[in-house]
């Protein structure tokens, strides 16, 4: 939690006085005191344009009349709020669900949402999420740099770019079955920096496909290394828009597998869905004959794209990935649920392994157990790694299988 309560100012939005002042007096005895309640959002927005004033978290009901929950955070990505973000409302969980979203869309950080009536202990366990230094900074995704054309070309050209490793489980057993590559730009001045800053740029201005021989090649050979230390492990890679509108993309892949003396069976291309929408001639053609030299296909983020029946009725997959947003949580949400439940289904009737992405929790893996899903990839198994730590960290997964009970005694030791 913020290390100085006294001074975090947080502001309440709500149109109900008996709910404005339940909640001051909720806040006060967890130590704030610096609150502020409005019952309409033109006078709170006023608040907002004091930058000296400006709240570091707001409670914010979503059923109002006048100005709505919905029309106001719209008011606060004008003013590029930089605060969190806590809806109270009593509204059903879908609604609140579909709001969260859009705070997150927004890129407004939301520490969760709370429905009427709002109990002390749901209260202080998302003010826990709120973790700000006791001195006030300016909001870090402002300041978040960027990297342009030419210093991604120099990454690549300089060999900076470096992979990083995620496990993938079985469920029933806890067995290592593979594990998914993630690029990871080591900068000489700036430290580790992730995808999201420069895989954009990088598809932007035609280095994806540079970048994608890149991991390849780093991919397959430390499959290579795997493979000899004994390490029995299917290597994932993702593959870009770009690579499967050149032909020659599939001879290039064909070419780093030879080079590196691994089986294509050991490989798994994962394309993410929304990539082959279009005209899918060529990507069809690329991925077909990789099919056909018994590289693996897996379909990504599953559930996300605008022609998920149509890609699986059309490509040769192998592996479904049921997306992150579909199985975080759904062990407590209908809606999930019912998702993550349909996109199993689907891909037990058409002979494809499932892998539940986003497994964060021990609910999310008893979800996974019960419904007898077949792989398993989140950081409630394992965070991204470098290659030289996974015996490490295989070694503390083998003994979390026993201590933790994460499957059971009849389905035998891994």
């Amino acid at each position: 939690m913020m290390t100085d309560i006294a001074a975090t100012r947080i502001l309440i939005l709500d149109d109900d006085p008996f709910i404005l002042k339940l909640l001051q007096r909720m806040l006060a005895n967890l130590g704030f005191s610096s609150v502020s309640s409005y019952e309409n959002g033109e006078d709170a927005l006023k608040l907002l344009d004091d930058a000296v004033a400006r709240p570091d978290l707001i409670l914010l009901d979503l059923n109002m009349p006048g100005m709505d929950g919905i029309e106001f955070v719209r008011h606060l990505v004008e003013r590029q709020y930089s605060g969190s973000l806590i809806l109270v409302s009593g509204e059903d969980e879908r609604m609140l669900r579909t709001t969260e979203k859009l705070v997150q869309a927004h890129q407004i950080p939301i520490l969760g949402y709370l429905q009427k009536p709002v109990q002390p202990e749901g209260l202080r366990a998302l003010l826990m999420k709120l973790d700000l230094p006791s001195s006030r900074r300016e909001d870090q995704r402002g300041t978040r740099k960027h990297y342009d054309a030419e210093a991604i070309r120099a990454a690549i050209e300089s060999g900076e770019l470096i992979s990083h490793y995620q496990p993938k489980v079985r469920v029933a057993t806890g067995a290592v079955a593979g594990v998914e590559t993630l690029v990871r730009w080591r900068h000489p001045t700036d430290g580790v920096i992730y995808p999201d800053q420069f895989i954009g740029e990088a598809e932007k201005h035609g280095l994806i496909s540079q970048l994608t021989q890149v991991v390849l090649k780093q991919a397959f050979f430390q499959a290579r290394a795997w493979q000899k230390a004994g390490y029995e492990l299917k290597v994932a890679v993702n593959v870009a828009m770009d690579n499967l509108t050149s032909l020659d993309f599939q001879d290039a892949v064909v070419k780093l597998a030879a080079e590196a003396e691994i089986l294509p069976g050991k490989i798994v291309l994962e394309i993410t869905e929304s990539q082959l929408m279009g005209d899918v001639r060529v990507s069809l053609e690329i991925l077909t004959r990789l099919r056909l030299k018994r590289f693996h296909l897996s379909i990504d983020d599953f559930g996300t794209g605008h022609s998920s029946l149509a890609q699986l009725r059309d490509i040769p997959f192998d592996e479904l990935k049921i997306d992150q947003g579909f199985v975080h949580c759904a062990s407590e949400n209908e809606t999930l649920r019912a998702i993550y439940d349909a996109s199993l289904a689907l891909a037990r009737q058409l002979g494809m392994e499932a892998v539940a992405e986003g497994v964060e929790s021990r609910e999310d893996w008893e979800l996974l157990r019960q419904t007898g899903c077949d792989l398993a990839q989140g950081n409630f198994i394992a965070q991204a790694m470098p290659a030289e730590a996974l015996a490490g960290w295989m070694d503390q997964w083998h003994a979390r299988i026993e201590t933790e009970s994460l499957v059971s005694s009849r389905e035998g030791k891994v």
